[in-house]
């Protein structure tokens, strides 16, 4: 029998998992090319023949997705594969029609092609939307367990930007590990938080190999989900964040609508500062969608050094970069920290802006007057830095969760607002977590 002739549409994270899980060893399919999008500097590049198995000894060759219809009718593409998150339904269904008409037919794939089990129990953590507040709950959940008397790992949703074959299993225990593995500023956000309380993080590229080594040195696998994709692993416990800044996004987005399904728990987050109504919206989508799950109601309260050093400058906001850009908010912690403690006036970086986080707001226009933190490379890093350096601001707050001065050099004052989960009421997640794990 022939082939099918396929094309995984991605941006270096669930592409790459459903090829190694599902394609790379499977002679009934023929994997001819990836495409990218979302993150910068992607295409143009392979994926690895040491990663890509016996079947492809030159590797596989990664487009832009621009490219994605020429492809299709050029290489005579049978199926094409849509991999990648945190895009509205009628996105998906726009990309769907395209690759209908050109021929081939479309591909969402589920659980069952594309979740790996484990040997240790697994607590996942995932999000409707990109900003949710996801990594503190991750963080709040490993600080339940390991006061339960567990070790914990968690292991990070992919962004292997770099070397992918470096990258096939990385651990993290230190920031020295950070610096050996020549992290991004994403990758940052994500790892710090977890070695500052004690966790270790596994991340990379081969998915299975990754929980293999996890397993060797810990009781509990924590699934820290990235944008608002499902689980690379079958969970013993879903938990899902939703977002009442953002109402009805949950049942809007792919694949964040497939988590509410999938959820045992969800966290309403950021209550203390979102609207009754819209916090009754997202409960009622909730209850509609999986009236079994539990759901909890929690704060994200702010932290600063020294409140009363914003009062009255003017102030460069600094945010996390992918919930900006993709993720669609307008602002994040740092802006509500600017207004809650009495900044003057929240400048807007795009006069600023050069090189390629200039091109970031050209890209995402509804970015508005906050600076997002992109560092996907040493360049968007000198970019990131120069724009902040030119800046005719007071003050830099930087929402973050890293500290920036150890990657750029800042010319202004700086202050970091930190920001955890905070549950109200009952239950909560250790109520939760100690009724589902009590050793």
């Amino acid at each position: 029998m022939p082939k099918t002739r396929t094309l995984i549409m991605g941006a270096a994270g669930r592409d790459f998992h459903n090829f190694n899980v599902y394609f790379r060893d499977n002679e009934k399919y023929e994997v001819v090319a990836f495409t990218a999008t979302q993150i910068p500097n992607i295409e143009g590049r392979r994926y690895p023949k040491e990663l890509a198995g016996s079947l492809y000894p030159a590797g596989i060759p990664i487009y832009p997705e621009s490219d994605l219809k020429k492809l299709i009718v050029e290489q005579k593409i049978d199926q094409v594969v849509f991999a990648y998150s945190d895009v509205p339904h009628e996105y998906v269904m726009h990309k769907a029609s395209l690759v209908n008409a050109c021929g081939a037919d479309f591909r969402l794939m589920g659980t069952t092609t594309t979740q790996i089990k484990s040997t240790k129990p697994v607590i996942s953590v995932c999000a409707v939307r990109t900003g949710c507040g996801k990594s503190q709950t991750t963080r709040r959940v490993s600080k339940i367990m390991i006061d339960m008397g567990y070790k914990v790992a968690a292991i990070r949703h992919p962004m292997p930007y770099g070397d992918l074959v470096k990258q096939k299993v990385q651990r993290f225990a230190s920031y020295a590990d950070l610096d050996k593995h020549e992290c991004t500023i994403e990758e940052r956000e994500e790892y710090e938080p977890h070695i500052d309380n004690g966790v270790l993080v596994f991340a990379g590229v081969d998915y299975e190999a990754i929980l293999r080594e996890a397993e060797k040195e810990v009781d509990v696998i924590l699934w820290d989900g990235g944008n608002n994709d499902i689980p690379f692993y079958k969970s013993d416990l879903s938990i899902v964040v939703a977002d009442p800044h953002r109402p009805g996004h949950e049942v809007k987005y792919y694949p964040g609508e497939t988590n509410l399904h999938l959820a045992d728990v969800f966290v309403i987050n950021k209550v203390d500062t979102a609207s009754p109504e819209n916090i009754i919206t997202v409960r009622e989508n909730l209850r509609s969608i999986n009236p079994e799950a539990v759901i909890i109601e929690g704060a994200s309260p702010l932290f600063v050094d020294d409140p009363d050093g914003i009062q009255g400058k003017r102030v460069l906001v600094i945010e996390d970069g992918p919930t900006l850009t993709h993720g669609g908010m307008a602002y994040g912690a740092g802006w509500v920290a600017a207004k809650r403690f009495g900044a003057k006036e929240i400048v807007d970086p795009r006069p600023f802006a050069v090189g390629s986080i200039l091109a970031t707001y050209r890209k995402y226009p509804g970015t508005g007057t906050i600076l997002p933190a992109m560092g996907y490379g040493n360049e968007m890093v000198k970019d990131l830095e120069k724009t902040i350096n030119a800046s005719d601001v007071d003050m830099v707050i930087s929402a973050t969760p890293i500290d920036l001065t150890r990657i750029i050099k800042v010319n202004k004052p700086m202050q970091r607002v930190r920001y955890e989960l905070q549950e109200i009421g009952v239950p909560t997640l250790e109520d939760i977590l100690r009724k589902k794990f009590k050793k």
